[in-house]
């Protein structure tokens, strides 16, 4: 084997991934154009092709047909409810440090946020299953922290998604814990250079590999003084596979082809509907459109005259139904039926908590995920600034997930169903309160006892009055303050 041949085999080598990831990788390409959609869901031809089908036919029917991205839809649900309260992170001996202020401010020197990135991190693992998150300090041969501080060198963030990560292998410990040996992904693209990074625990292999002339134009070694692999794995939900994770979307984004493929069909119905299919010889000339007109010429044979084929296959509302079936089945998987409504359901209140609790579990032990992940994060920023950790990431736990227009309504009822005054009412009354979540100054001002006084209403009927808010209601409804003898006009 010549030079030549070697360098093609060890390039080869570089860009190639385990066996793990050659197996998902056609799969993880399909759900990131199921979640971005748009050009790259089009170009990624998910329609059926019909039999005979020429290129320019199928190219004008992808670009005729609009996805319904319910795969988007459903993971910024999740987002907006995970990331609706913010964090809790006590970091105890570290508060102080310029560089813990400036990692969360900018995480990954892109601009980023600790809140921002974690939603990223939550993004991709929810599409993905999983993604890496690589922790990485400069070497510059500083010699003090000082040195450090004077050229901004501080432990930033990488996310990876698992496209990039093209190798991983894991080893037991003899105290029984997993611990990540190797690690190699794709670092940076740009046009025909592609530098890849390996990682062990001695040390760091970069390789710059230029794909178009297929060689290697730069190789070096640098010494891992970590002396581990600064990854964390953060999972969605785990699989029976280390490194691998469970997808949100991976039955969803297949209900969204199918979707994706009745609407193509119910364009075409709609077309064969309204200009159906014409029958003709090539001498007759035939506009396109309502209303165009037929010309043929004189001599035509009488049998020979033009005519038009009249559909008659599966209806309008037959698609409908299937597609409507689809969407219910998606918020079925994905525990969203009732926060995604855009009308009205027949929906008993039992059913509707159950599905608010499943959704409210499924995003607790999204939460938890994402807290460990963190955790992980932050042990290895310690490790890189040689302090030991001792914080808190604490992430929301339980997501209050309730039909407030639901609630409302049944205590307008038993509001108007209560005897006025009575234990029930003022339980009602306390209710909304509460729901109205007023600031406590509002909620003194309200309580606060007044002089006991008698009210009347219109129609004489007398009331006991011993607190402000009963004072305003019944002053709302006309009511005004008794005095002795005014009813003896």
């Amino acid at each position: 084997m010549n030079i030549t041949q070697q360098i093609s085999t060890e390039v080869a080598k570089l860009l190639s991934g385990n066996s793990t990831y050659n197996s998902y990788d056609s799969r993880w390409r399909y759900m990131l154009e199921s979640y971005i959609g748009g050009m790259e869901y089009r170009e990624g031809g998910h329609l059926t092709r019909y039999q005979l089908e020429t290129d320019a036919e199928y190219g004008a029917r992808l670009r005729a047909t609009p996805l319904e991205n319910h795969c988007a839809s459903i993971v910024n649900t999740y987002n907006s409810f995970l990331f609706r309260e913010q964090p809790i992170r006590e970091f105890e001996s570290l508060e102080g440090m310029p560089e813990l202020y400036s990692f969360l401010e900018d995480v990954d020197f892109e601009g980023r946020n600790i809140d921002q990135f974690m939603k990223d991190v939550h993004t991709w693992a929810s599409v993905f299953g999983h993604c890496w998150m690589m922790l990485v300090k400069p070497n510059v041969g500083s010699a003090t922290r000082a040195e450090d501080q004077a050229q901004g060198i501080r432990p930033y963030a990488s996310l990876l998604t698992p496209q990039v990560v093209l190798d991983w292998e894991y080893t037991r410990k003899p105290n029984g814990e997993y611990k990540l040996y190797y690690f190699k992904y794709i670092e940076d693209i740009n046009g025909d250079v592609t530098t890849i990074r390996e990682w062990w625990d001695e040390a760091v292999k970069t390789t710059i590999i230029n794909t178009s002339k297929d060689n290697i134009e730069h190789q070096y070694v640098e010494p891992n003084g970590l002396g581990s692999i600064p990854a964390v794995c953060a999972y969605n939900k785990r699989s029976s596979y280390r490194g691998i994770g469970v997808s949100d979307i991976t039955d969803i984004a297949d209900y969204q082809r199918l979707i994706y493929n009745y609407l193509s069909e119910w364009e075409q119905l709609v077309r064969l509907s309204v200009h159906p299919s014409l029958v003709k010889t090539p001498d007759t000339n035939a506009g396109i459109g309502a209303g165009s007109m037929i010309e043929v010429p004189n001599d035509t044979d009488g049998s020979l005259k033009p005519y038009y084929l009249e559909y008659s296959g599966a209806s309008v509302d037959a698609i409908q139904s299937g597609i409507e079936h689809a969407v219910s089945a998606i918020d079925k998987m994905a525990n969203t039926g009732a926060v995604r409504a855009t009308e009205s359901k027949k929906i008993s209140g039992v059913a509707m908590e159950t599905e608010f609790e499943l959704l409210n579990a499924r995003l607790s032990e999204k939460a938890d995920n994402l807290e460990l992940a963190e955790e992980q994060l932050w042990k290895l920023w310690c490790v890189y600034m040689e302090r030991e950790w001792e914080g808190v990431i604490d992430y929301p736990g339980s997501f209050n997930i309730r039909d407030t227009a639901h609630e409302i309504e049944q205590l307008r009822v038993a509001y108007e169903a209560a005897e006025p005054g009575s234990v029930a009412a003022r339980g009602v009354q306390k209710r909304v309160t509460e729901w109205l979540d007023f600031e406590q100054e509002e909620l003194a001002e309200l309580t606060k006892e007044v002089t006991p006084h008698i009210m009347q209403s219109l129609t004489g009927e007398l009331r006991a009055v011993t607190t402000q808010s009963q004072h305003q209601e019944l002053i709302s409804m006309g009511w005004t303050e008794y005095t002795q003898g005014m009813n003896n006009e």
